[in-house]
Order: structure tokens, then sequence, then C-alpha cells
């Protein structure tokens, strides 16, 4: 494949902060190379290097000559004031295009982003329209070389399905930084990591996001076992240090200097293993009643149009209900309501006395840029109280990734992730009997997302989530709230079941049909499958029949005549079949294991 763009030797601060340092990678054509890292690692930045919007410290960019490059932001921010159609038509303002060739072009485009109609007004769209009309915007351009970062960020999951299907089979190369573990799995053939932890600052690996992660623990396993045998190294050259060697011959010069190059590289080992993730634990109550919330027939329209209609359900402690539905349907206003900020036109909403119910809203408005971290954190002086004890806010912050020298800052010069976690903290202050969570995973990076994920099957009140992120979705919830923007509703048992649902068009001109749902409590969370096991178990029909059609083959070799009259070639099939054999009773035991694991998840 030729090579599209080239970068070597890239490094980047800001201020005494450094994000990397010696940076190198190539994308090539057919590329779609997936970029993950840790919040404040630096992807975001890199992404604006490679594209040309921002210059490193130092290293250099190379591209091929005449690429057309596009860039999609993190926030698609628009002017008011102007239609889909325009924003398109600015893209390609440059453009030696004739009237028809420049319309055409303009509506594929919007076609092909989803878009009926081309005089839709920036200010009237939803976050996930306009994540959509900054997608299209650079595909007017008809890009080589597409950078993506964080583009499912406010996209429903149809959506989400409509991008990964023009990703998998676009004619151009990309680059795409997320978090959405199922969305790389369907798009990239290709994983990069930026972090300190390896040597060279990013650690790549030819495929998708399951082989990477296999690629990775390997990799680091490798790295541990190196430092612990440096480590036993370093220790054997200190004592021989004390003992006091004469440094007078060279041979004693040569075993001082290789002993302080062990050193620093053991050092260096280390300072590269040291990684911190954020510690998630939302405060329960101690509340037990069987009823939290109980939703009777409510009702809601917004600008004309009915959102849901005699919705009824109940929320217990242990229901973790996941809240699906293409933007605008109404998901943030069934929170909105649940919390308490607005009043259903029908119906009512009954909550147990004194209930304490926690709001994480997805604009994160609870959070004023202009306060300072430490004030964001929700600190009163120095300290925060967190179950009734009081902690340091310096403590409290580095249970978030954050350090001392932070706490001044003010939370608008924060990133993303960063705002993510703030919040996050400031919201585990509050003891809770329900957690409603609007896309609380917007920005979080993988770590964070699996602390969160731990978390919240552990949480014992009830819980509503809304969330883009279907593995996360798929592992907490015990039941799902399909919403289908026509007034009805319906309760699914998983994700996969809602998605199965929506491949059945109800018939023209139905409107939407109200369905109560009473949820049952769930029974204590149990671990699920993570994500590598879930992938296995997914796969693993599969390699049990592909290794007893191998065991097969080679019953049948061992049944033809050159084989049968050849002593030493019989008895090398016959081991064979003996290795085959075990392979297929140790994938059938791995296989009932797994579904154990599945079963009590």
């Amino acid at each position: 494949m030729a090579l599209l763009q080239s970068c070597t030797s890239l490094s980047k601060s800001f201020g005494a902060r450094t994000l990397f340092e010696n940076i190198s990678l190539g994308i090539s054509e057919g590329e779609r190379l997936g970029l993950i890292g840790a919040n404040g690692s630096g992807k975001s930045t890199l992404l604006q290097i490679l594209s040309g919007r921002l210059e490193p410290d130092s290293g250099s960019v190379s591209m091929r000559r005449n690429i057309r490059i596009g860039y999609v932001p993190q926030l698609a921010d628009f002017p008011d004031g102007r239609t889909a159609a325009e924003i398109v038509a600015g893209a390609i303002a440059g453009e030696r295009l004739d009237d028809l060739e420049r319309a055409a072009r303009i509506n594929q485009t919007l076609g092909r982003a989803g878009f009926s109609d081309g005089a839709a007004r920036t200010e009237s769209l939803s976050g996930g329209w306009k994540r959509r009309l900054a997608i299209a915007r650079e595909l007017a351009i008809q890009p080589d070389l597409l950078f993506l970062d964080e583009p499912t960020n406010h996209l429903d999951l149809e959506g989400i399905l409509w991008l990964e299907k023009l990703l998998s089979s676009a004619p151009f190369a990309s680059v795409v930084v997320s978090h959405d573990r199922y969305f790389l799995d369907n798009v990239v053939n290709d994983m990069a990591e930026l972090g300190r932890v390896y040597p060279e600052g990013l650690f790549r690996v030819e495929g998708g996001y399951e082989h990477f992660l296999e690629k990775k623990e390997e990799f680091l396993l490798a790295q541990s076992s190196r430092q612990e045998s440096l480590a036993n190294k370093v220790r054997r050259e200190v004592e021989w240090l004390r003992r006091g060697p004469k440094a007078r011959t060279g041979k004693s010069r040569a075993r001082i200097d290789e002993a302080g190059r062990l050193m620093r590289e053991l050092s260096d080992l280390e300072s590269r293993g040291v990684k911190g993730v954020a510690q998630i634990d939302f405060t329960a109550t101690d509340r037990r009643t069987k009823r939290l919330v109980s939703v009777e027939g409510i009702s809601k329209e917004l600008g004309g149009r009915t959102l849901f209609r005699d919705l009824t359900f109940t929320l217990a402690p242990g229901t973790r209900l996941g809240l699906l539905g293409r933007n605008g349907t109404g998901k943030t206003t069934l929170l909105r309501i649940l919390a308490g900020e607005l009043d259903p036109d029908s119906g009512g909403v009954e909550r147990a006395p004194n209930l304490r119910t926690v709001y994480f809203d997805q604009a994160r408005e609870q959070l004023d840029q202009t306060d300072t971290l430490r004030q964001g954190l929700g600190a009163h002086g120095d300290t925060v109280i967190f179950r009734d004890r009081p902690i340091h806010v310096a403590g409290w912050a580095k249970r978030f990734l954050f350090d001392a020298g932070q706490l001044d800052r003010p939370i608008s010069s924060l990133s993303g992730g960063e705002q993510a976690r703030v919040l996050v903290a400031r919201l585990m202050l509050q003891p809770a009997d329900v957690l409603l969570l609007d896309e609380p995973t917007n920005d979080l990076d993988i770590p964070t997302l699996e602390v969160l994920e731990e978390s919240l099957t552990e949480f014992p009140g009830a819980l509503l989530l809304v969330t883009h992120d279907r593995y996360l979705l798929d592992r907490v919830s015990n039941a799902v709230l399909g919403l289908d923007g026509r007034g009805g509703a319906r309760i699914y048992a998983d994700y996969w079941q809602w998605e199965a649902g929506q491949a059945v068009p109800a018939p023209a001109g139905e409107a939407g049909q109200p369905v109560i749902g009473r949820l049952k409590p769930a029974p204590p969370a149990k671990k699920k499958l993570s994500y590598l096991e879930a992938r296995e178990w997914e796969q693993m029909e599969a390699r049990i029949l592909e290794a007893e059609r191998e065991m097969e083959a080679i019953g049948a070799e061992m049944q033809s005549p050159e084989v049968v009259s050849d002593g030493p070639r019989l008895h090398a099939c016959y081991q064979k079949l003996q290795a085959a054999e075990s392979r297929v009773e140790a994938l059938y035991a791995r296989w009932a294991e797994l579904e154990g694991k599945q079963a009590g998840g």
C-alpha cells in the first residue's frame, strides 16, 4: 500500500507538561487506524499535528503530494443562521466546479450523512446531527485521509451504526480517536495506543481492537518480566559496589559503567510502568424499600411532537435500566422528569420519601467553567466530605488522576475527559438511592470506563443509564427501555434484543404503542465476562468446530494405506491426533467455564 503520510520524532509540550516525545508513525492507503490512550496523553493534539492544524515542538510530518486531508474535531460548532447545505457548500467553495456539479456534490454528501433536508438550520440541530454535519463537511472535499476525534460522541446508536458502515467501506484512509470498544472492533484494521508505558511512546499493532488487546498483554508481561530480571541484576551489582571494588582496572571500570546503565534502564522501566486509574465508587444510602420510583402513565410532548405517552414502570433497588432511542426521542427529557427538573404533561411520578437522586448531566451544566478545579471537586476549604469523613482535597484530586498543582486551574482549561472525571468526583460525594446518568462516558478513556462499569454494576440502588457505549450498556444494564420517537416505548431484555427489534419496521402510519413495563428487582450483581472473555465466548463454537475438523482429518489420514504401511509416519500421526484431542477437550472445558460465567452475569 502506498504511504499517504508519515511523521518522525514528534514531540509536544504545553508549559512544563510533556504530552509525548519522539513519536513516529506512517499511514498508508486503505488503513483505518484506531488511536487510544489515557485522557491527557495527547491524542487530540497528535491528530491536530498530523492534520496540519498544529505545529510540533520538534520532529516533522511528511505528506504525499496533493493529498486531501479532512479533520473532524471533538466539538462540532457552527455559526447560527446557516443551513446544512451552506455549511457543506463552504467546504468546497474553492474547488473548480460548475453550478450543476456543485449542487450534485452537496446533495450527494448530505444524503450520505442522512440529511433529508439541506435547508435545516444549524441552530436547530441536535448534538448528534451537528456531528453528522461536521463529518459531511469533510466528506464533501473527497479526502484521501480523514482524521476523526471522538466521532461517536453525541451520536445516537443509529448514527454510530451509520458511521461504522461509512468508514468500513470508505475509499479513503482514516485515523480515529475513540474509546468506543465495539466501534473500534467493527471499524479499524490497525490499532495504536499513546502512552508513556511504551519505550517509543506508541504501541502499534496490525489488526482490530481485540487482537491489539492480546498483543498489548503479551508486551506488558514481557516488559514486566524484563523489569523483574533487571531488578535482580541491579541488586547484585549494588551489592558488588557496596563491597568497594577498586576501579583501577579496565574490567572493574567497565562493570561499574554497566551497573550504572542497568540502573538507568530499570529507573526508566519503573517510571514508565507507573500508571493511575480513577477510583470511582458511588455512595449508596442504606434505604430498604421495594419501590424507589414509580412512574404511572406519564406522557410528554415537546415542540408539538409526542415523545412518550402512558409510560409506566417502577425502579427498585438493583434495577439497572438502560434507556435507548434515536436522538430526539425524549431520553434526556425522561431523565429530567425523574430528577424533578421537568413535569410530565399527564400521569405522575411517585418517589419514596426523602429519595436521594444523583443526576449526571451530559452537558455538564453542573460545572461552572470559571470555577477552579478545587471548587469543581466540591471542596469546602481544603477538604471534601466523603461518606461522612473529611478528605484533603489534594488526596481527593489524586483519586481522579489530578495533581495538587492543578487545583487552582480553571475548569475551562481541562479536557473533556478531565471535566467528566470532575463531575463524577463531585457526584460521588452525594449519597444516592437512584443514579440518573446521561451520557457519562463521553470523553472518558478506556481504563476509566472499565472502573465506571465495575462501580455501576456494584451500586445497590437503582440506575437509569443513557449511553451510546454499547459495551458498557450491555455489561451494566439488566433491562432496556426503548423509546421509538412516536410516543411508544417497550422494555427489552438487553441491547441486542432492542437492536434486533429495530430491524423490523413498524407498519406505515402506525403510531408508537405505549407499553407498560414492570421492572423486577435484579438479583445481587455478579461480574460479567470481561471484554476479551466476551469475544472469546462468541468465537468458541467456531473454534471447536475447526478443531474437530482437524481431528477428523488426522484420523482419516491415519486410515490411508500409505500411512498405515509407514511406521514412523503412523506414529507421528498418532501423536498429532492425541494433541488435537487434547485441544478439543480444552476448548470444551473453556467453553463450559465461559458459559457458566455468562449465565452467572
